[in-house]
C-alpha cells in the first residue's frame, strides 16, 4: 500500500497550479488596464499613460488638419492615434497683464527635416505639469493651467478669463 506521492506527481501538480495562477493573474491585470480613449478632459491622464522612468516629456502633436496625432516621448514617436477633434481647435495663453492671447500657428520639422503645419500640440512634463494653455473647441474651453489636477471645463472663453482674473485678484490681495 502506497502512502506518498512520487516526485513526478508533485512536479506535475506544481506546474498545473503555476499555469492556472499565471492565466488568472494575466486576466486580472488586463481587466484593470482598459484602453483609455483620449478626450480634452482626460488628455493629461492619457499622455501620462505613456510615461516611463527615463521620460522627460510627452507631447501630443497633431499635424496638418488634425486628422492624425502622434504621441512623442522625448521627441520619439511612440503612438499614432486618430484625432478626436478637427482643425477648429484653438490654443490660448493667459498673461496677467495682457489677458488671453491666441497661440499663433506653429510649425514642426519632422525627422527628415520637412516642415509641417501644427494643428494642435500639448506637452506634459514631469510631475504631471502640462503647458499652461487654454483649449477652445466646440463651444467649450478647457483650462490646462492647473498644475496637478485634470483640466477644468468652461462654457466660454469669457468665463475662463473671468475665473482666471478672479483667481489672480484673490492671490494679489
Amino acid at each position: 500500500m502506497r502512502r506518498a506521492f512520487s516526485l513526478i506527481e508533485l512536479m506535475i501538480v506544481i506546474v498545473i497550479i503555476g499555469l492556472i495562477y499565471t492565466l488568472a493573474v494575466s486576466k486580472l491585470k488586463s481587466v484593470g488596464q482598459e484602453k483609455l480613449e483620449p478626450s480634452f478632459l482626460n488628455l493629461k491622464e492619457y499622455l501620462s499613460s505613456f510615461w516611463q522612468e527615463d521620460t522627460k516629456s510627452i507631447r501630443l502633436l497633431c499635424l496638418d488638419a488634425c486628422e492624425k496625432c502622434k504621441v512623442l516621448r522625448n521627441g520619439e514617436e511612440v503612438s499614432v492615434l486618430e484625432s478626436f477633434f478637427d482643425d477648429s481647435v484653438e490654443l490660448y495663453r493667459y498673461d496677467v497683464l495682457l489677458g488671453m492671447q491666441r497661440v499663433q500657428d506653429a510649425v514642426y520639422f519632422n525627422q527628415e527635416g520637412v516642415q509641417e503645419d501644427v494643428c494642435f500640440s500639448l506637452s506634459l512634463f514631469k510631475d504631471g505639469i502640462s503647458e499652461q494653455v487654454f483649449v477652445s473647441y466646440n463651444d467649450k474651453v478647457y483650462d490646462y493651467t492647473t498644475y496637478f489636477s485634470a483640466p477644468k471645463e468652461y462654457d466660454s472663453l469669457d468665463e475662463a478669463l473671468q475665473t482666471k482674473e478672479q483667481f489672480f485678484s484673490e492671490v494679489m490681495q
